[in-house]
């Protein structure tokens, strides 16, 4: 177990240092991309409220604009850093690296394939659960055990199939065979994603430990940070674990799905 850790660890690092030698040398060009997904996110917050109570029609017509904006960025962003990864001798730039409207209505299925595939897995979990109400165990206790364990299999399954955005972008699959993607190359991976997670939710974690205390310069700089650092790191280190782990992927074209899920 300690060696599975240490091996674990080093390939987090490796996955780290990688991104950020990326993120040095593309900092202007990925920060772009993010700060235009964060001013289309927020510009559609501060809009919905204009317009909430003049026309549900063009609500409707506006938050669609703004999803697909929104996701039609996140896509770009995620296929310039695979460019850029594949074609390290060469100038990438980001008008080369637009999804297709196909594309990026695959990556709107697939996102609900991916929200099903979570409430499914949190239903099972109630279900098994539930049944434990007839053994008379105190329903405040089942309920605590039964959100536990529903939080769990959330993280779980979100890990196992996030990563099928890159391949809807990389391999032009259909949203279904990128959920399944997803599950077979992050297969004995989980505990080297999970600590990539955890090691870049960090600073999001200090600025709402600081913001809850009321140190608003404090929590303002670790914003900072996290914004202009965090989350473009983030992003390219997400794009070079796939990458990795597609490189080392040993299994099949079309992978099955009750194989791949422990």
């Amino acid at each position: 177990m300690i060696e599975f850790l240490k091996e674990s660890t080093f390939a987090v690092n490796d996955v780290i240092r990688v991104a950020w030698k990326v993120l040095k040398i593309q900092y202007l060009k990925i920060l772009g991309l993010c700060l235009i997904m964060f001013v289309v996110f927020n510009l559609s917050g501060i809009l919905s409220i204009f317009i909430s109570g003049i026309n549900i029609g063009l609500s409707i017509f506006m938050m669609l604009i703004f999803i697909l904006a929104y996701f039609g960025f996140q896509l770009t962003l995620f296929k310039f850093i695979l460019k850029v990864l594949d074609e390290p001798d060469h100038e990438v730039y980001v008008k080369d690296s637009f999804p297709t409207t196909k594309q990026i209505f695959k990556f709107l299925i697939a996102t609900f394939y991916f929200v099903l595939c979570i409430l499914i897995v949190y239903g099972i979990i109630i279900m098994i659960v539930l049944p434990f109400v007839f053994v008379r165990i105190p329903m405040n206790i089942l309920t605590q055990v039964a959100t536990s364990l529903g939080v769990l299999g959330i993280i779980f399954t979100w890990i196992r199939i996030s990563f099928f955005p890159f391949f809807i972008i990389d391999r032009d699959c259909s949203p279904f065979k990128s959920i399944r993607f997803s599950m077979a190359i992050t297969r004995g991976n989980f505990t080297k994603l999970l600590m990539l997670l955890m090691l870049l939710a960090i600073f999001q974690g200090l600025y709402i430990v600081i913001y809850s205390e009321k140190d608003m310069l404090s929590a303002v700089f670790i914003n900072l940070v996290n914004s202009l650092l965090i989350i473009p790191l983030s992003s390219v280190a997400i794009a070079v674990a796939y990458r990795k782990m597609m490189n080392e992927y040993q299994g099949e074209e079309d992978p099955g799905i009750m194989g791949n899920i422990i």
